[in-house]
């Protein structure tokens, strides 16, 4: 996600409780900000515990499908061949339905998460116009896309502090999709603005289904 913020801010002579931070070109680390935010840190507990549910629903669908599994086998003994056919064909195609169905909802959990730092963004648009104003500043670069830089021009710190004293932890805010935008809306967002950047490692959301019936 390349951050840049432009803006025709007016030349500042007095910081207004900034420091000594004056500059006209200013630096963002978008990874720390998510990360040392209220929002961010909210965003990320909430991907852990949808994360933690949806494995231990795919445990709980598992054991049930190895129950089930296990149920034909065994019935197998008192069936017809016909009978049996149909009964493994019903079963496989239950079980292709819980994996595509599983599949599904580990992608949309994985693009919600990719959208949460987009979501911050968004919320955090007028605090960062407002800190460029401040700095006397007329544009925010991504500090992962620049070189070499001064360290009085970043300003991560700052906003943190302001974005947490005016949001909190953002959990009000009408334009906080956190992590459940739907499929349509994530996939034009990621076209729009590019991909964003993790607040976690992918998980392994997937528990593993027994074998279809042969």
């Amino acid at each position: 996600m390349a951050l840049i913020l432009v803006g025709a801010a007016p030349a500042v002579t007095q910081a207004q409780d900034v420091g000594t931070i004056q500059s006209e070109i200013l630096v963002l680390d978008p990874d720390r900000l998510f990360s040392g935010t209220q929002v961010g840190q909210r965003l990320t507990d909430q991907y852990q515990a949808e994360r933690d549910a949806l494995i231990a629903n795919n445990r709980e669908l598992e054991a049930e499908l190895r129950a089930e599994e296990q149920a034909l086998t065994e019935a197998r003994k008192t069936m017809t061949a016909t009978e049996f056919r149909a009964e493994a064909d019903a079963f496989d195609d239950k079980v292709r339905s819980i994996r595509a169905e599983n599949d599904r909802k580990a992608r949309d959990l994985e693009r919600g998460r990719e959208l949460a730092p987009l979501s911050l963004m968004r919320m955090a648009e007028p605090i960062l116009i407002q800190v460029m104003r401040d700095t006397g500043g007329k544009i925010i670069l991504d500090s992962r896309q620049v070189l070499l830089r001064a360290d009085a021009i970043d300003i991560t710190d700052l906003a943190i502090a302001r974005i947490d004293a005016v949001i909190g932890d953002g959990s009000g805010m009408t334009s906080n999709r956190g992590l459940s935008a739907p499929d349509g809306e994530a996939g034009a967002e990621r076209r729009e603005e590019g991909e964003a950047s993790p607040a976690a490692p992918a998980p392994e959301t997937s528990a593993p289904m027994p074998e279809t019936a042969e």
